[in-house]
């Protein structure tokens, strides 16, 4: 046991300390490939815009799994919500039939020791990082046990779905991702040219224009097992670098994490296919459409009348926070009249899965 937790401590000091390197090193032209359908690293169609054209052949002609990976800390809040999510991966699994290219699922526990879901949700135990290492930013722990997992899990697909806690799949997914590309959802509020001196810190003059880094987070992604595990330790050392250095931390908040894995795939020159149809958000999204994840990160606060009270807690409500320290109770009432279908479509699909988990509750 001192031998590993040597090793462990050795092998975070070695990554701090050669952040400024591995940077460096992941801009050089060795870990530089022509991206399919680019001219010198720039694509040749607008990702959100226009789909190419032969994508539907591409992605039907051959199943291409992809594996889920969820990662979480062991506290009551992720842990409700990962049962929730797990019991909704099953469900759409099954119902995508023989053609579907959802393969399997892992829990990245990242508490570093095993809880007593581990039976009823594939589990990889991580390490977390160091005491005060995060510096009270927990979401740091998600870069460093996605490395962990990448190294030392036996992961048979070619793909990997990054995906969150706080997720429910509405419909089975196919394999989004195409030809080198990754495939994300569009994040408004990542602006890479917004930010555009303070992202030349991590991403070098010569890797292209600061437009080469996509409006992304790590999740929802879908990307080559081989592209992550080139990615994944540099989204570590440029998660901490920038965690590390005051003006990154301040400009980019609770949301640094996500801009240092859009910064780590522009680095390995790994673009996504940005699509808007990934996920919805309640509230401000009110129709399933063809969606495939409900994101619920939001608050949903209505009065009975069904019109939205954000900002303020409503007569009718369902936020997660609510529930930080205890499970959410079976049979949730649902939303009054009028109030839009992602929401009412949210409540139903938790109290089907909490009817239906067994042992529901800590």
């Amino acid at each position: 046991m001192g031998c590993g937790n040597i090793f462990f401590t050795l092998t975070i000091t070695f990554s701090v300390a050669l952040i400024t390197y591995n940077i460096i090193i992941s801009a050089n032209a060795p870990l530089k490939q022509e991206l399919p359908g680019s001219s010198q690293g720039v694509l040749s169609f607008d990702p959100i815009i226009k789909m190419p054209g032969d994508r539907k052949s591409t992605l039907t002609n051959k199943k291409r799994l992809f594996h889920t990976a969820v990662t979480a800390s062991d506290s009551v809040y992720n842990t409700w919500q990962t049962r929730v999510m797990y019991y909704w991966f099953k469900k759409m699994k099954a119902k995508g039939g023989v053609g579907c290219e959802m393969g399997g699922f892992t829990r990245i526990l990242h508490s570093g020791r095993p809880d007593k879901f581990m039976d009823e949700i594939p589990t990889f135990v991580a390490q977390p990082l160091p005491a005060g290492t995060d510096r009270g930013y927990i979401v740091l722990n998600r870069p460093w046990a996605f490395v962990q997992w990448l190294q030392q899990a036996d992961i048979k697909e070619d793909y990997i779905l990054m995906s969150e806690p706080d997720h429910i799949i509405v419909k089975p997914i196919p394999n989004l991702s195409r030809d080198g590309l990754g495939a994300a959802f569009p994040f408004f509020y990542i602006e890479p040219k917004k930010y555009e001196t303070v992202l030349r810190k991590f991403f070098p003059e010569n890797k292209g224009p600061i437009t080469n880094i996509d409006p992304i987070g790590n999740s929802p992604v879908i990307v080559g097992k081989e592209s992550l595990k080139k990615i994944a330790p540099t989204w570590m050392n440029v998660s901490l670098a920038m965690k590390t250095d005051p003006e990154a931390d301040k400009a980019f908040g609770w949301v640094l994490e996500m801009y240092a894995y859009a910064v780590a795939s522009a680095l390995h020159d790994v673009g996504n296919i940005l699509h808007k149809d990934f996920m919805l958000q309640p509230p401000w999204d009110t129709e399933i459409g063809n969606k495939y994840i409900i994101h619920y990160t939001y608050g949903c606060d209505y009065d009975m009348q069904g019109k939205l009270t954000y900002g303020k807690i409503g007569e009718w409500r369902f936020d997660k926070r609510s529930f930080d320290t205890k499970y959410p109770p079976r049979n949730l009432p649902l939303p009054p009249p009028g109030v839009p279908e992602s929401v009412v479509t949210l409540v139903k699909m938790v109290n089907e899965a909490t009817e239906n988990i067994p042992n529901w509750g800590p």
